[in-house]
């Protein structure tokens, strides 16, 4: 009698800062993990080549450096640089009562975790390796979920560009920043991020200050706040390449925030054959 075949775990690759960001790591691996993947940290002093990943995610922190959708031909330049919720059940309140306690104690592991680290600045150097990765996993066609700041490089990198600041948006009421869910998303019908959440609209938190404003050629956004600020995009002619712009690892306690994660995994388990002429995996150094 044959045995039975092996399953091999996915790996997962997840982008940050070589400081700080042990906060955005901790709860992102975790999704992953509960996902059915492997996570491997990769930083700019410690990167990791594509064609050892089965899919990526980009990472929030620092801002997207304005040089690269303010200036013809710079993403090229970077790429060519070498890197160093009716009443509810029992069993609902009871979910929910979880969840209230879920709450603050994500949020005072985050405020443990990223204590002594710096604000949002910028990290030219995060910018060049994200590229680069993100260049090289549309080669191999493994899928990219982007997280805050990566669904804002994502936009770039396909020729978007990005609000500076987004707080002209929020004249009636104040942009409000909590790793709490805080703003509601409308999601466009007929959208993966559709297919995958199952609700024409939901809570999301908010750690932000850019937002997508053209978005990039392929790049189609699938949801918005009423004031039309971007919460997520999805790239049309790619396989599997989509950006959030809140953080649903800090909302890991509800089920339809983990689906993202579970749908990134699956989608590296199914993704398609390879393209031939594949590039050079990054060298660390």
């Amino acid at each position: 009698m044959d045995a039975k075949p092996t399953f091999t775990k996915p790996t997962i690759g997840i982008t940050g800062p070589d400081t700080g960001g042990t906060a955005a790591w901790f709860f992102t691996a975790l999704s992953v993990l509960i996902a059915g993947g492997i996570p491997r940290r990769i930083t700019p002093a410690k990167p990791q080549p594509v064609a050892k990943l089965d899919a990526l995610i980009i990472g929030g922190g620092a801002d997207v450096d304005p040089n690269t959708y303010e200036k013809d031909n710079f993403i090229q330049a970077y790429l060519n640089q070498t890197l160093r919720n009716k009443r509810k059940s029992f069993l609902q309140r009871i979910s929910s009562f979880f969840s209230l306690i879920l709450y603050p104690a994500v949020y005072f592991i985050r405020i443990w975790l990223s204590r002594g680290t710096q604000g949002h600045g910028l990290d030219k150097d995060r910018d060049l390796l994200e590229f680069n990765l993100l260049n090289q996993a549309i080669e191999k066609q493994i899928p990219v979920l982007g997280i805050c700041r990566g669904s804002q490089l994502i936009n770039v990198y396909f020729g978007g560009t990005l609000y500076k600041n987004i707080k002209d948006f929020y004249t009636e009421k104040p942009n409000r920043h909590s790793i709490f869910p805080v703003k509601k998303a409308f999601v466009q019908p007929t959208t993966r991020l559709s297919a995958i959440l199952n609700v024409p609209e939901l809570m999301v938190n908010s750690i932000h200050n850019q937002a997508v404003k053209k978005p990039g050629k392929g790049i189609k956004i699938v949801a918005k706040e009423s004031n039309d600020v971007v919460q997520a995009i999805e790239a049309t002619t790619e396989y599997f390449i989509m950006g959030v712009q809140w953080h649903p690892e800090y909302l890991i306690q509800k089920k339809i925030h983990r689906r993202i994660f579970k749908a990134l995994v699956k989608a590296s388990i199914t993704k398609p054959a390879t393209k031939q002429n594949e590039p050079e995996a990054i060298e660390a150094g």
